[in-house]
């Protein structure tokens, strides 16, 4: 019965582990491949040309509401480059600890933000990440607002063609908030007044004058538009694409190819935000959480260029004669770092934006997953360390021992079962030679024999139990969490949300070679240090215990290291050093147990048996 539970058990820890590195990183990066592919092939048959303007995808029609959106008829622009584009049009700069870019005057949106703060790769001196684009380059990405007229109006507003005048001089900064002006010349006087936070707040309020000869109804608007559908990191654990909470209907989130075959989903919602997210970078509209919003997520095929545009409308105003209209609407775009966006958990947590402007769930923002509630935890755990320490590679180890000890009782009543379960091994082996043809017999008196010396033949599962879902849990963090982006370790490990960037089949580096990049088997062959440590560790786990008398497990046994060093090579090295890591304080924590139950530790004498079986 032990020798069936300790083969079952094995088997399925290494399925789990299978399931999982085929689940998230070989499927995942064959359709990535594939992605790439398919993007080629479109650019190589037609080159796409990206409209200057894009369509409030809220607009509804009939009514009183309003018939066409700013800009939505202008022309097609040729793809030009970014800086050009920058330059064609007059701006105010924008500078923040966090932020550079700038407002452009013609349409006022905000088109050309870059973070400062994060770089391309972990060299420091690589460029800036670039989050918004203005239209007319290869990728545009801009935040819009404004005013739309009801059905008939004939009241001229101002649209992506508009070029707006600054009140004053000077930078946008923390400090200095900027005024936009524009004068239709029929009555109706726009003004815009912009400022930031030091972190990735925008607030923008609109007023509108009419010192016209009659009252005019308008409708205030937002929007977030995409032009091109982004690479993807193609990982299912993780969301990017269109998300929004909005009100009753809660968490909304599309993805780029489920948009493209939606094509536009409406929302009637009151407490609700919407926007874009990427794996680490996300822009979303923030409306006041009493706001009634006519919101949209919607993908749109123009020039062979897809547009994807989330956005809402608010309820119309009637300016009177000599009257204003006022509208309120605020913009993150920036980092997902959980103490910007925040994170909700009973007891503890972090704040942010979430807590600080009464947002509805923004901390959805970051992709925590269905398992929260084990993933929230592990991430404040690791920042609290990261606090103290400044390191999340000793963060990983520290919560690591933390998770040890939380399950310390736990643990040791298996291993001391499965200790006990060592000691009776003689009994058992008699009663296998009292009995050798009666199999009944067998099991009924080896339950005997552990309802005797109080032994839970299914003990030994426990810590595997245990362990699994912080695996996961872990995963997720190193995953999805910015704060592990380009986060070192110590030595060579510069990155621990990437894998180990050692290879042993380049020999660490003294071949100029990089063998994963070979087609087909290339990303079979990632095995860097840290996995070759795990391995280690994980062999003298499984020498802590006597040989298997069953061939066949023992195979299983011998294999299994093996297999999970090749099988996690692949993944985040942090996740890599904590498994490494919790092997080694296992192997402590149950050669203690042992002892203490007067087991030897046999350790170092199956050690000393396998050499001496390969010296022979």
């Amino acid at each position: 019965m032990t020798d069936n539970r300790n083969t079952i058990l094995a088997v399925i820890l290494s399925g789990l582990v299978l399931i999982a590195w085929q689940y998230f990183y070989n499927v995942p990066a064959m359709e990535k491949q594939r992605a790439q592919q398919a993007q080629a092939e479109l650019q190589k048959g037609t080159t796409p040309q990206p409209t200057a303007s894009s369509t409030p995808g809220a607009t509804p029609q009939g009514g009183t509401t309003p018939q066409a959106a700013p800009g939505a008829n202008q022309q097609a622009q040729p793809v030009v480059a970014r800086s050009a584009a920058i330059a064609a049009s007059p701006r105010v700069k924008i500078d923040t600890p966090r932020l550079t870019g700038s407002i452009a005057l013609k349409g006022a949106r905000i088109d050309d933000l870059a973070l400062v703060q994060y770089r391309e790769t972990v060299d420091p001196k690589s460029p800036a990440i670039i989050l918004y684009s203005p239209s007319g380059t290869a990728e545009p990405y801009y935040a819009e607002f404004g005013w739309v007229a009801a059905t008939g109006s004939t009241a001229k507003m101002p649209d992506a063609s508009t070029v707006w005048q600054q009140e004053g001089s000077g930078e946008l900064t923390p400090t200095s908030p900027v005024t936009l002006k524009y004068d239709n010349g029929e009555g109706l006087t726009f003004r815009r007044k912009i400022s930031v936070d030091e972190r990735y707040l925008f607030t923008v309020k609109d007023d509108v004058t009419n010192v016209g000869n009659a009252p005019v109804t308008v409708y205030p608007y937002a929007l977030i538009s995409r032009h091109g559908t982004p690479q993807v990191s193609g990982y299912y654990i993780l969301h990017e694409g269109l998300i929004g909470y909005l009100g009753d209907h809660g968490l909304q989130e599309y993805g780029y190819k489920k948009m493209d075959e939606t094509g536009r989903v409406p929302f009637k919602a009151t407490n609700g935000w919407l926007g874009i997210t990427d794996k680490y970078w996300a822009s979303a509209l923030l409306p006041d959480t009493s706001a009634q919003l006519q919101a949209s997520f919607s993908s749109n095929l123009s020039n062979n260029l897809r547009k994807y545009q989330t956005d809402y409308l608010l309820d119309p105003q009637t300016i009177a004669i000599g009257g204003t209209g006022s509208a309120n609407a605020r913009l993150f775009a920036g980092a997902k770092e959980a103490g910007v966006v925040g994170i909700n958990f009973p007891f503890t947590g972090l704040g942010g934006y979430n807590k600080e402007l009464g947002l509805n769930h923004f901390d959805l923002l970051i992709d925590w997953g269905w398992f929260y509630f084990i993933t929230k935890p592990m991430f404040l755990g690791l920042d609290f360390f990261f606090r103290l320490f400044g390191n999340f590679g000793i963060s990983i180890l520290l919560v690591t021992v933390i998770v040890k000890l939380l399950f310390f009782p736990l643990a040791n009543k298996s291993y001391a079962s499965m200790a006990k379960m060592k000691s009776v091994q003689p009994q058992l082996q008699a009663l296998k030679e009292r009995f050798p043809d009666d199999k009944v017999k067998q099991q009924q008196e080896m339950m005997e024999i552990y309802r005797k010396e109080k032994i839970n033949p299914v003990a030994g599962c426990l810590p595997v139990l245990i362990q699994i879902p912080v695996f996961f849990s872990l995963y997720k963090v190193l995953f999805v969490t910015i704060e592990m982006r380009h986060a070192p370790f110590i030595g060579w490990i510069k990155d621990l949300s990437a894998p180990d960037p050692t290879n042993l089949f380049n020999l660490f580096g003294l071949i100029p070679v990089d063998p994963t990049q070979l087609p087909l088997f290339g990303h079979y062959l990632a095995l860097g240090i840290w996995p070759i440590v795990m391995g280690i560790t994980m062999w003298f786990q499984m020498k802590l215990n006597p040989t298997p008398p069953d061939p066949t497990q023992k195979i299983i046994f011998d294999w299994m290291p093996l297999i999970f060093t090749f099988m996690l090579a692949g993944f985040p090295a942090g996740l890599v050093i904590y498994w490494a890591w919790n092997n080694l304080l296992s192997v402590i924590q149950q050669s203690y147990i042992m002892r203490r139950n007067g087991v030897k530790v046999e350790l170092f004498d199956n050690l000393k048996a396998t050499f001496a079986k390969k010296a022979t």
